[in-house]
């Protein structure tokens, strides 16, 4: 292995010459293994050009009674080289020492060009031990995102025991507390956006549920409390792309940073690595933004832009879903109904939910048994696909592949598919089981049974669903759970069925959804077309939920419904027009019993609807500001397309519902951002041409009433001044 360095800024002073700088679009990130060749150091991360100047990371100055190794800002490191204050990584051999001691082994270094990504491999070697460890960084091009994992070989002739192997670790330097963001919450109430002051000690987040959860994402921000605006200010990100066990774990270090530590957990403990074999951690994607956590937003939303490839430019449909309106009691003329409804409000896509198979009269039954109940379709299934699409709309169907019922055929033939320990009764979670999607045999089942339904049917659309996580996991006769790693096993399988999904049926659109939000992850998200943020649609809660989902995630990936006012969960009135806009703030959908709507109200939607269409483009593609939050009385979403010249502007007033305003006598007004202050914008819908600075500045007014409390707001940059000024 060729070790090349590349920079040598004052920063190198006292260091070793080997030295790496990474640059993405904007930013630099520069690595250092420093003269004693034991580990790897994170010496700036920052705006291009940080690299030039001494180390703001510089751990020079020793605090007693703690190694070098445990005050260096290291890359990854060991327990063995680093005893007291957290390493990334353990093993051991059985009966054996526990620790790892290794020294640098050689480096590759391949700068980025030309739409090129830009390369690090960074290795060091343990030859007592006998394991060697490549540290690998990646950037994206066309963002300002670095990709970091470890490859873990065992060149021994021992196997070893890899209790922690963590994907990689972040330091930033502050001069005040830490100040850390993530994203937290329960079924019905995800990605509630949740700021932590972390002065001294230790953070973690994660999830041992065999999914990233309901409770946390696999999302962090880091910012220092002296400079932590929502629109200014140095923010760091780190996003695991995983969607199995997990954690992220900050310290705040002694001598002013914090460290950042990502990666899998497994669930039997510890993961054996045979002679020969190489573990590659999940990526954990890096990323920086001067602009605050308003700018790492939109870095995160680039960066799933290219996750989605050629898919990207993909129309998301306007979709209808049953569900709300028929819950289980699917049949033919039910759902033709609602079908005809909802192609006349300009839907595109019909999706029928849970409830289409047999044995599905409710949650106790059907799971396993995928073909349709003739009873509910008595002219045949495929008619009625045929009489759906003959509407003009695409066809969508319901799955939860992982799930089997207790009463299902499936799981009478094959009780050994489920997770389970032997001699114990299986917990029912949701009155299902969760099938073992590690086994090789259980993904041909699902490969077998998705390719029967999509080459049998003409589908366009599958909601895959995941509504309980494994609770005894176990695999009875497949030897020690020591031996096992089951965790991994599923996130393999379910990402083969997925990867088969877009190679076998491309034209297949995929939406992700676990009981709402709670297996979304960069891994997912790279296999899917649309995800499920939660299960609640009620117009309030769930603008919070989105508000914090367009922290880490793009609009193109945010499956949203309108539904029926009040809400399941949020009982506080919103009009319509409320919840249309809410949903149109991502990819747009109808799960309202739209049967029951009155003539009025289906004017106006289709309204909405149509409206919607003409801006989609710039919503799910254009560059996002976030304007206030749903704490505020007025807030709104800015979306601006790549050449500037259209804008879209969701708004909401989350006020008082009396109509009094804010100020007696003067509307609302929302500050748009990032606008050139001397061109001029025109409002077609009104006529109004305001300029940038006005609208930066004095903002874009919205007077507000109880029955006027949401509005979308097009603007579109004009070639000249036509001489018509706002005031």
């Amino acid at each position: 292995m060729s070790t090349t360095a590349t920079g040598t800024g004052a920063g190198a002073a006292g260091r070793s010459g080997r030295r790496w700088t990474l640059t993405t679009d904007t930013t630099s990130y520069t690595v250092v293994v420093p003269g004693h060749g034991r580990w790897a150091e994170l010496a700036s991360w920052g705006p291009r050009g940080v690299e030039d100047g001494p180390d703001p990371l510089d751990w020079s100055r020793r605090t007693h009674f703690l190694t070098p190794a445990d005050a260096a800002p290291a890359e990854y490191i060991p327990a063995g080289l680093r005893p007291f204050t957290g390493a990334d990584l353990v093993a051991e051999r059985p009966g054996g020492e526990r620790g790892v001691w290794w020294e640098f082994d050689g480096a590759e270094f391949e700068a980025a060009g030309q739409g090129r990504p830009g390369t690090l491999r960074v290795a060091f070697a343990d030859t007592v031990l006998g394991l060697r460890a490549e540290l690998c960084y990646q950037t994206v091009p066309g963002t300002d995102v670095i990709l970091r994992w470890t490859e873990l070989t065992c060149t021994g002739e021992e196997e070893l025991k890899l209790a922690r192997f963590d994907s990689g670790a972040v330091n930033v330097p502050l001069t005040g507390t830490a100040r850390l963001t993530c994203l937290t919450g329960q079924w019905s109430q995800e990605f509630q956006l949740t700021p932590v002051d972390l002065p001294r000690g230790s953070f973690e987040i994660g999830s041992t549920q065999g999914a990233p959860g309901h409770a946390y994402a696999p999302w962090l921000a880091v910012q220092d409390t002296a400079d932590a605006g929502h629109d200014t200010g140095a923010a760091y990100g780190l996003a695991l792309a995983w969607p199995g066990n997990w954690h992220i774990t900050a310290d705040a270090e002694p001598g002013g940073a914090v460290r950042v530590r990502a990666g899998r957990v497994p669930h039997e403990g510890t993961v054996p690595l045979t002679p020969g074999q190489t573990l590659s951690t999940p990526r954990l994607a890096c990323a920086f933004s001067s602009e605050g956590l308003g700018g790492l937003a939109r870095v995160w939303h680039r960066y799933e832009r290219t996750l989605a490839g050629d898919r990207l430019h993909r129309t998301r449909p306007v979709l209808y879903n049953s569900w709300e309106a028929t819950g289980f009691d699917v049949d033919a003329g039910s759902q033709l109904e609602l079908a005809r409804a909802a192609a006349e409000l300009g839907a595109e896509l019909f999706v029928v939910d849970d409830g289409w198979f047999t044995g599905r009269d409710d949650d106790t039954g059907g799971l396993g048994d995928w073909h349709p109940e003739p009873a509910s379709f008595p002219g045949g299934f495929g008619a009625f696909v045929s009489e759906v699409r003959a509407l003009g709309l695409g066809f969508g169907l319901w799955v939860e592949p992982e799930a089997v019922s207790p009463a299902s055929r499936l799981y009478a033939e094959h009780p050994e598919w489920v997770y389970r320990i032997e001699g114990r009764e299986p917990t029912l979670v949701r009155n299902q089981l969760l099938l073992d999607l590690g086994r090789t045999d259980v993904q041909e089942f699902v490969l077998g049974m998705l390719d029967r339904l999509l080459g049998t049917y003409d589908i366009d659309y599958l909601k895959w669903d995941m509504n309980r996580p494994p609770t005894e996991r176990g695999r009875p006769g497949a030897g020690p759970a020591d031996r096992l790693d089951l965790d991994a096993g599923h996130v393999t399988g379910y990402l083969r069925v997925l990867d088969h999904l877009r190679a076998a049926h491309p034209g297949v659109s995929v939406e992700g959804c676990a009981g709402g939000g709670g297996r979304i992850e960069h891994a997912t998200l790279a296999r899917t077309d649309v995800v499920w943020p939660s299960d609640n649609t009620a117009p309030l809660d769930r603008l919070g939920i989105q508000y914090g989902f367009l922290h880490a995630h793009a609009p193109h990936v945010m499956s949203s419904w309108v539904t029926d006012a009040p809400g399941v969960f949020d009982p506080r009135p919103r009009s319509l027009a409320f919840r249309f806009v809410t949903a149109m703030a991502g990819v747009l959908g109808i799960g309202a019993d739209i049967r029951a709507w009155t003539p009025a109200q289906r004017a106006e939607a289709a309204a909405w609807v149509a409206r919607y269409k003409e801006v989609r483009d710039v919503l799910h593609h254009g560059e996002v500001r976030l304007l206030g939050s749903p704490a505020d009385a007025t807030c709104g979403v800015q979306y601006e397309d790549a050449g500037g010249g259209h804008l879209a502007v969701t708004a909401w007033s989350t006020g008082r519902l009396d109509g009094a305003p804010l100020v007696p006598g003067r509307a609302a007004r929302l500050r748009l951002r990032g606008l050139d202050p001397a061109a001029r914008y025109a409002d077609p819908a009104t006529g109004t041409v305001y300029s940038g600075a006005h609208l930066c500045h004095a903002g874009l007014p919205f007077a507000w009433t109880a029955r006027y409390d949401a509005e979308l707001v097009v603007l579109v940059r004009q070639e000249g001044d036509d001489g018509h000024r706002h005031t």
